[in-house]
């Protein structure tokens, strides 16, 4: 279970990080020298690395199993 809150957790993070970058971006449009879009990015691209790893983990591990119509089970 708390795998599954972690999951949720980073994909909020990911998504406010990927807000804040726009948010930075709109509001530094003029400023050639701000690097704050640069690093929200780049907070992202971390925060979503460590999302897929989790996702790896829990497939991996059976913490998390796929119920897609598609997959065949029982086999």
């Amino acid at each position: 279970m708390w795998l599954k809150a972690l999951i949720v957790l980073l994909f909020i993070a990911v998504l406010v990080s990927l807000s804040s970058a726009l948010m930075f971006l709109l509001k530094d449009m003029g400023a050639s020298e701000s690097r704050r879009t640069l690093y929200a990015l780049g907070i992202r691209i971390s925060l979503a690395a460590l999302l897929i790893g989790c996702l790896v983990y829990g497939f991996y591990s059976g913490a998390l199993t796929s119920t897609a119509p598609w997959e065949i089970r029982g086999q």
